[in-house]
């Protein structure tokens, strides 16, 4: 009987690895064996495996898109400090963190000062898209412009403009911090005008709208990106100081307190 159980659970794995179902080939034996304990019948076994299978693929799915939108580092909404932000709305960011924008073909603008979370942000979201099923990429906006205008230059830009297409969700970081050359811009407005009412965007900048200008180039151009980004869109403003300036005020302070006392040890031991 033994040698039956033994070869029965190695076609049973055989076959279950030509399904493509791992998950339930590792845990079909354990819970079997659980099933039998609880006096469980067939089919509760079954949606238990099936349920195990189904949560595993969807992590590992979960995992690909992770991967492919290309975060430069991962960032959660957990570790927003919201109350150092007391401008941006935190009941908007859990709406969002929902999801609905993206099905309403909407924007998210993040506007503020070099430093202030707007990155935090936009990353955070875009993961939380890639662990509801929604296909997404991350670009800075100097990397998208460079790409366009390589992919121009090597007859590849329409090829590129489809994989864009594809997206639920375009992330394009940092605007504003480099202008555009003139057929950079166009490139980048063509993008943006694709995507409009097809792909939901999320856009950071560290320019007021009205000087967009300097980034674009053109007041034509410039209006003509507005009025789609901003058509339908919800807008965060990350007010206050640097993250990262604080943080070089806190340990300036720390080694001078440090200093000091290194200082008066000194003095009191001569």
């Amino acid at each position: 009987m033994k040698s039956l159980e033994t070869k029965s659970l190695v076609l049973l794995r055989h076959h279950l690895k030509a399904l493509r179902l791992p998950t339930i080939g590792q845990e079909a034996e354990k819970v079997a064996q659980q099933a039998a304990a609880d006096n469980a019948d067939h089919l509760t076994y079954l949606l238990q495996l099936c349920e195990l299978e189904l949560l595993d693929r969807e992590k590992r799915a979960a995992e690909r898109r992770l991967k492919a939108a290309r975060f430069p580092t991962m960032k959660t909404l957990e570790s927003f400090d919201f109350t150092a932000r007391p401008s941006v709305n935190k009941m908007l960011v859990a709406e969002l963190a929902r999801c609905e924008y993206i099905d309403k073909r909407e924007n998210v603008l993040l506007v503020g000062n070099p430093g202030t979370g707007k990155s935090h942000l936009a990353t955070a979201l875009a993961a939380e898209a890639c662990g509801r099923g929604y296909k997404v990429r991350f670009f800075r906006a100097t990397e998208l412009v460079t790409t366009l205008i390589e992919a121009r230059d090597e007859r590849s830009f329409l090829r590129l403009k489809s994989q864009l297409s594809k997206l639920d969700l375009l992330i394009l970081d940092e605007l504003g911090y480099v202008p555009a050359s003139k057929v950079g811009a166009e490139l980048l407005f063509d993008v943006i005008s694709t995507a409009y009412e097809r792909t939901s965007m999320i856009v950071t900048s560290n320019l007021p709208f009205e000087s967009w200008t300097e980034v674009l180039g053109s007041e034509r151009l410039t209006g003509a990106t507005l009025d789609r980004l901003t058509h339908r869109c919800r807008i965060i403003e990350t007010k206050g100081e640097s993250y990262r300036l604080r943080d070089a005020k806190t340990r300036t302070r720390s080694r001078e307190a440090a200093s000091a006392v290194a200082s008066s040890k000194a003095s009191q031991a001569d």
